[in-house]
C-alpha cells in the first residue's frame, strides 16, 4: 500500500501548474466587467474557486489532503500579524478622526503646503516618516490619510495623491534599517544589513529622482486658480466642527516616537488608538455627543463614541460635502472585506505552494537566466509572480531568495545584488497587486482602489525596471574578487 502511494505521487506538468493562474485571471476579468466593487466578495470568491481548482490538481498529483491543509493553515498563520495590524489601523483611523487629529493635520497642512509642490511634498514627508519608523503601513495609515485629505481639498485626483503617498512611504520603508523587509532581504541573500542598504541606494536614488520629477510635472500642470476658495471652505468647515488645538499633534508625535523606539507594531498602534480616544474625550466634547447620540451623560457618551469609532462606521456632518467625504471612517468593521480577501489569497497561495505548482512555473524562469542581466530580470519576474500568486510580500522575498541564492553564488555575484533585486521587485510591487496583503491593505486604508493608484505609484513602478537596467548595462554590479571580467 505504501509503495502504491509513492508511485501515485508525481510532479505537476507546466500546463497543470498554469491552469489555476489562467482560471484566476479569467475570473478576475469577469469580476471587473460585471461587479462595481470587486472587493465586496467577487474577488474573494475568485480566489477560493481557483484554490479549489489547485486543490483538485494537488489531489491528481497524489498529495495527501492533510499535508495540503497543514500548508494552508501555516500560510494563513503567516498572514495573521498583517491582519491584526489591519484591524488596529481601522480602529486608529476612527479615533484619530473623532479626536480631530486627522482634521487638524488637514487644517494646518492646507496653510503650509504650496499646491503646485504638494505632490513632491507628500512623497518627501512620507519618505522621512517611513525611514524614521521603518513602516510604510504606519506611515500611510497616519500621515498618509491626512495628506490624502489635503490633496482632495486642493482638487488633486485622489489616485495621484495616493500614488505619491505610497511612493514616499515605500521609499522610506525600503531604505530604513528598522524595516522588516529591509532586514529580511539581506538575510535571504546572505549579506549584512548596511551593505544591503548602501548598495540599494544605487538604484533607489535614481528611481526616486525620476518619480519626483514626474510628480513635479503633474503638480505644475494642475490649475489651482480656484483652490484658494476651496481651501478656505474646507478650513472653515473643519474649524466649525472640530477643535483644532495644536496639542492634538502630540498624538502622532508620541506614536512616531514609540515606533522609532522599536516598540512592536501591534502595541504601538494600540497606543496610538487609545491616545486618539483620550484626546477625543478631552478636546472634542461636541463630536463625542454627536457620535454617541447622548447629550446628558458625558461619561456614557465618551465610552460609546470612542468604542463606535474603533469598531464601526462614523460619518460626521459639516457644511461642506467635500469635507463630509473626508470625515467618514469604518473602524475595524471597514477592514473585514480586506481581511476576507487576504484569507482567500492565503488559501490559494498555500495550496499552490504545497502542490509544487509555484515552483514548477518558476523553474523555466530560473533556467532562462544565463547572463547577469537575464538573471536579475528572472529574479524580478519571479518576485512579481509570487506577489501575484502567493499574495504576500514576505513570500515574494523569501522563496525567490532561496531559489536564486545558489545561482548568484555560482556566477560569482555578490549577495547584495540579490538582496537589492529582492527589495526592488518583491517589496516594491507588492502594493500594486489588488489581492496582495499590501495592495489590499493600502487600498482599504486610503479608500482608493489599487488599480486606480498603481499607475501613479511611480517609485514602485520604476524600481524593478531600474534594477534590470543597471544589470543589463553592468552598472555597479559587484562580483567576488576572483571572478574574471565578462567579455
Amino acid at each position: 500500500m505504501a509503495k502504491s502511494q509513492v508511485r501515485e505521487r508525481r510532479k505537476a506538468t507546466l500546463i497543470e501548474a498554469l491552469l489555476p493562474i489562467v482560471v484566476l485571471i479569467g475570473l478576475l476579468t469577469f469580476n471587473v466587467i460585471f461587479f462595481d466593487d470587486t472587493l465586496a466578495g467577487a474577488n474573494q470568491m475568485a480566489l477560493l474557486l481557483t484554490a479549489a481548482v489547485a486543490g483538485i490538481i494537488a489531489h491528481r498529483l497524489g498529495l495527501d489532503w492533510k499535508r495540503v491543509r497543514k500548508k494552508v493553515v501555516k500560510t494563513i498563520g503567516s498572514a495573521m500579524p498583517s491582519i491584526l495590524i489591519l484591524l488596529l489601523i481601522g480602529s486608529l483611523a476612527g479615533t484619530w478622526m473623532i479626536s480631530g487629529v486627522v482634521p487638524a493635520m488637514i487644517y494646518y497642512g492646507l496653510d503650509i503646503i504650496n499646491p503646485k509642490l504638494f505632490l513632491i511634498t507628500a512623497v518627501i514627508v512620507c519618505a522621512i516618516v517611513s525611514i524614521a519608523t521603518g513602516s510604510s503601513w504606519s506611515t500611510i495609515a497616519t500621515i498618509g490619510i491626512a495628506l490624502l485629505g489635503i490633496g482632495k481639498a486642493l482638487g488633486i485626483s485622489e489616485a495621484i495623491v495616493a500614488g505619491a503617498i505610497i511612493s514616499g512611504a515605500y521609499f522610506g520603508d525600503k531604505m530604513s534599517p528598522l524595516s522588516d523587509t529591509t532586514n529580511l532581504a539581506p538575510a535571504m541573500a546572505g549579506t549584512d544589513l548596511f551593505t544591503h542598504i548602501r548598495y540599494m541606494a544605487f538604484t533607489t536614488v535614481p528611481s526616486m529622482i525620476l518619480a519626483l520629477i514626474l510628480f513635479l510635472i503633474i503638480g505644475f500642470k494642475y490649475d489651482f486658480t480656484h483652490a484658494v476658495v476651496n481651501v478656505d471652505n474646507v478650513k472653515n468647515a473643519i474649524s466649525g466642527t472640530f477643535n483644532t488645538n495644536p496639542m492634538l499633534f502630540l498624538v502622532p508625535a508620541i506614536l512616531l516616537t514609540v515606533i522609532i523606539l522599536k516598540v512592536p507594531p501591534l502595541p504601538a498602534l494600540m497606543i496610538g488608538t487609545l491616545l486618539g480616544g483620550i484626546f477625543a474625550i478631552i478636546f472634542q466634547p461636541d463630536i463625542i455627543k454627536k457620535v454617541s447620540g447622548i447629550f446628558d451623560n458625558y461619561s456614557e457618551a465618551s465610552y460609546i463614541a470612542v468604542m463606535q469609532s474603533m469598531f464601526g462606521d462614523v460619518a460626521l456632518s459639516t457644511e461642506s460635502i467635500k469635507v463630509n467625504e473626508l470625515l467618514r471612517t469604518s473602524g475595524m468593521r471597514g477592514m473585514l472585506d480586506t481581511i476576507w480577501l487576504i484569507l482567500s489569497a492565503m488559501v490559494f497561495g498555500g495550496i499552490m505552494e504545497s502542490a509544487g505548482l509555484l515552483k514548477r512555473i518558476t523553474m523555466p524562469i530560473v533556467r532562462y537566466a544565463k547572463s547577469t542581466g537575464s538573471l536579475v530580470a528572472s529574479t524580478v519576474v519571479t518576485c512579481i509572480f509570487f506577489n501575484t500568486t502567493a499574495s504576500d510580500q514576505y513570500l515574494a522575498i523569501v522563496v525567490p531568495g532561496r531559489m536564486f541564492r545558489k545561482t548568484y553564488a555560482q556566477k560569482r555575484l555578490k549577495p547584495e545584488l540579490l538582496s537589492r533585486t529582492l527589495e526592488d521587485s518583491g517589496t516594491m510591487t507588492s502594493v500594486l497587486i489588488p489581492w496582495n496583503t499590501c495592495g489590499a491593505t493600502q487600498s482599504r486604508v486610503l479608500g482608493v482602489s489599487t488599480m486606480a493608484y498603481a499607475p501613479y505609484a511611480f517609485f514602485n513602478l520604476v524600481s524593478p525596471l531600474m534594477t534590470i537596467l543597471f544589470a543589463y548595462l553592468n552598472i555597479k554590479i559587484r562580483r567576488n574578487s576572483d571572478i574574471k571580467k565578462e567579455a
